[in-house]
């Protein structure tokens, strides 16, 4: 029963991706709103509900390791493994405003995440995220949202697929239509695939790390790999930038308001990774791709994402 959950939760989430991208990109023409801003808030706020519903329950039944792990693997996926497979496809122009902007919020959050799960390590008392720790996460997003919200009104990309024009009505149907569909499926992928690792016996926080962080990540990888393909880089980027920064910052920032949660076994190694991640996007971005990141910086992301992964089964 659980192969059925995965197949069929990853045939919703791939056509959920292919409405909510075509609701956008008409919506987005009709506002003069920007494929990146688009991605940046309505996407990545709705792909990311599956992280939300599954952190947020882990933490209220008193698994905590596995909702940190959740949002951890969740982020690291989301960066090395989506921003690395869109690369491949079709190197991703990223503008300058957004490397010295969006991607800094989303360098804060992970550096927020690494202060406070190397608490022991800096001497500043348990591996907790506490109730005071997450106010200030919330904080944080109120703040970036704000700052998202009020971008000017341009167009970000010039999308080499043309936008089909639809009645309003049309457009947000298809939009959150889409999302419903993504969230589901997403939901019976995870269902599935948790119920395999329970099996294997895995600790909830190689579980969160792992089968829920890429399972939750699908609807995000699903909706990136279909806007690049249909020209709208902007939109991809947005998508995993917004998507990371609400991981952290609002949906780990709800859950420790609700109960402060102990990090059990996600350690240096797992928090560094994170951080590096971030690092490493924006390193390509400034460094190396002329705010082009290529395809072979999308292959080196990729890779790097894999030896973490050898890393974890080498240590199971």
């Amino acid at each position: 029963m659980d192969i059925v959950f995965l197949i069929a939760g990853f045939v919703l989430i791939l056509g959920g991706a292919n409405f909510m991208t075509d609701g956008c990109a008409a919506v987005a023409k009709r506002f003069g709103v920007s494929d990146f801003v688009i991605g940046l808030t309505i996407v990545s706020i709705g792909t990311s509900a599956p992280e939300f519903i599954v952190s947020l329950l882990a933490a209220i039944e008193g698994a905590p390791a596995m909702s940190i792990g959740n949002i951890v693997g969740s982020n690291i996926f989301n960066i090395l493994m989506i921003i690395g497979i869109v690369a491949i496809l079709r190197p991703i122009s990223v503008p300058k405003t957004v490397l010295t902007g969006d991607a800094i919020w989303m360098l804060i959050s992970s550096l927020a995440m690494f202060f406070v799960g190397m608490a022991p390590e800096l001497g500043a008392g348990p591996r907790v995220l506490t109730r005071v720790s997450s106010l200030l996460f919330v904080l944080f997003f109120a703040l970036f949202l704000l700052n998202a919200l009020t971008k000017p009104k341009t167009s970000g990309d010039s999308p080499e697929e043309e936008i089909k024009s639809m009645p309003l009505w049309r457009s947000l149907l298809y939009l959150f239509g889409g999302l419903g569909v993504l969230v589901w499926g997403g939901e019976w992928f995870v269902d599935g695939a948790t119920g395999l690792a329970r099996m294997l016996g895995w600790s909830e926080a190689l579980i969160g790390l792992t089968i829920l962080a890429v399972g939750t990540s699908l609807p995000e990888l699903a909706a990136s790999i279909t806007a690049a393909l249909k020209g709208m880089s902007g939109l991809s980027v947005g998508t995993v930038i917004g998507s990371c920064i609400f991981n952290v910052f609002f949906v780990l920032g709800c859950a420790g308001t609700i109960t402060p949660m102990a990090f059990g076994n996600i350690g240096p190694v797992d928090l560094s990774v994170l951080l590096v991640s971030a690092v490493l996007f924006l390193a390509f971005g400034f460094l190396f791709g002329n705010k082009v990141i290529k395809r072979w910086e999308g292959i080196v992301m990729a890779i790097v994402y894999i030896a973490y992964m050898i890393y974890l089964y080498m240590n199971i």
